[in-house]
């Protein structure tokens, strides 16, 4: 009987550092918690690094419509030894000639035409950086409908975690009634041992939840990048409100014009295109200009010029076509045009996955609608149930067998319930993401 009260002091102890360790905790808000994940997430800052090398990128001089100069000197000699013989036979000996060539200038390219090349590869260029605007916003909707997902987990676990605390202290008071039934000699101890076991089964329960709201917790803090979990925070919302006025003909059609993965696709489809656009290009002529201004000075030693020196400048024109290339063209152009088939055929994948998406998840969000009342009804019903029966309890006219039954059936009527609301956010969540809106 000690060893069984012992442990029954030490599971209300636990029972009672959990409430307020909970409750010590700072509240946040959903939108808090999305406002520091956008700021502190560490996909999001990756992300949006690649797309301002994106940005950078986008410029007429990496798509080659600019021309280049560069700044050129050069230092350059050579020391010799030479043996000359004459035809009259008169031999010179000169050893340790040293000859020198040293230039400077600036030397001015550009490719005037090339097939519309550089202007296909500028535009190809302004679909790279919004492909990568929408990786953005496709990391971000990730991070955002993770956040959430993990933030409603929370609340429905922090929920459970209240209904168990309840159920403890049903099962307390029913401890209580035991005993005093059990000293007055109206009661048995083998009715006050199972309330007992019960209560500490109930307990025991409390104290694994406690462990999955430190889990929940721990990934939410992961998904902010907060480096201490240990501070940790509790939800401001208590309840999980569930928008119930979803119509499945408006998602349909923002799914088409407004989801990321099928607007990338569409990107996608269309950089093939314009590789196949550079690809045929390379059959038009090529006009390049050149230009230069410099200065040579040169020295010798040997010979009847002792220096030489130039400063002027040169130009040039060039106008070609390439007449053969060992047929790498045309193999270019079919392994394009298989490009350009995969695109179109990843394009109708994506769409159809996404539309097969919206119908499974908005079938779920209806279902759990519908759910929702019932489950709402049932716990009212439960919660009534359990008042007549642990008053006919307190009475001596419901054993302790039956009361426990009723108490299971409203915890179990609470879990649904709960179940069901998450599954519904959820639901609701992803809709929102697969049809573009998940961000506003």
């Amino acid at each position: 009987m000690k060893a069984t009260k012992f442990l029954l002091f030490s599971f209300v102890s636990i029972s009672c550092f959990i409430n307020n360790n909970l409750f010590a905790q700072q509240s946040v808000s959903l939108k808090n918690c999305i406002e520091l994940a956008l700021e502190k997430n560490y996909d999001i800052k990756i992300i949006k690094n690649q797309q301002i090398i994106a940005v950078n990128n986008y410029s007429r001089g990496n798509a080659g419509m600019l021309p280049t100069v560069d700044l050129l000197s050069q230092y350059s000699g050579n020391l010799d030894n030479t043996n000359q013989t004459a035809f009259n036979g008169v031999k010179t000996i000169n050893n340790g000639i040293h000859n020198t060539i040293s230039n400077a200038g600036l030397q001015a390219g550009w490719s005037v035409f090339n097939g519309f090349k550089a202007h296909i590869r500028y535009m190809q260029l302004g679909e790279l950086k919004e492909i990568a605007e929408l990786k953005t916003r496709i990391s971000i909707e990730n991070v955002i409908a993770d956040l959430s997902s993990e933030y409603y987990f929370y609340v429905q676990q922090r929920r459970l975690f209240k209904n168990l605390q309840y159920s403890v202290d049903l099962s307390r008071e029913r401890v209580r009634i035991e005993q005093e039934h059990f000293l007055l000699g109206s009661g048995s101890k083998v009715r006050l041992l199972q309330a007992q076991v019960n209560l500490n089964s109930d307990s025991s329960r409390l104290e694994r939840q406690y462990e999955v709201l430190n889990a929940s917790q721990i990934r939410l803090s992961e998904l902010m990048a907060i480096n201490d979990s240990a501070n940790g925070f509790i939800p401001e919302d208590t309840l999980i409100i569930v928008n119930p006025g979803l119509i499945y003909d408006n998602l349909l059609a923002d799914v088409n014009n407004n989801n990321a993965a099928i607007l990338l696709a569409l990107k996608n489809k269309v950089i093939s295109e314009q590789e196949m656009r550079i690809v045929r290009s390379r059959v038009y002529p090529y006009l390049n200009l050149s230009s230069g201004y410099g200065f040579t000075y040169n020295t010798y030693q040997s010979g009847t010029v002792r220096n030489y020196q130039t400063i002027g400048m040169n130009y040039g024109i060039s106008l070609g076509i390439n007449i053969f290339d060992g047929r790498n063209r045309s193999r270019e152009r079919r392994n394009a045009l298989i490009e350009i088939e995969n695109s179109e055929l990843e394009y109708e994948r994506i769409k159809q996955e996404n539309m097969a998406d919206l119908l499974t998840l908005f079938n779920a969000y209806s279902n759990n609608l519908r759910l929702l009342g019932l489950e709402t009804q049932n716990l009212a019903v439960a919660s009534e149930n359990l008042e007549i029966a642990f008053e006919k309890y307190r009475l001596g006219a419901l054993s302790g067998f039956e009361l426990r039954e009723v108490q299971k059936d409203l915890l179990e009527a609470e879990e649904r319930l709960l179940s069901v609301q998450f599954q519904a956010k959820i639901a609701e969540i992803s809709l929102l993401q697969i049809s573009g809106h998940l961000i506003e």
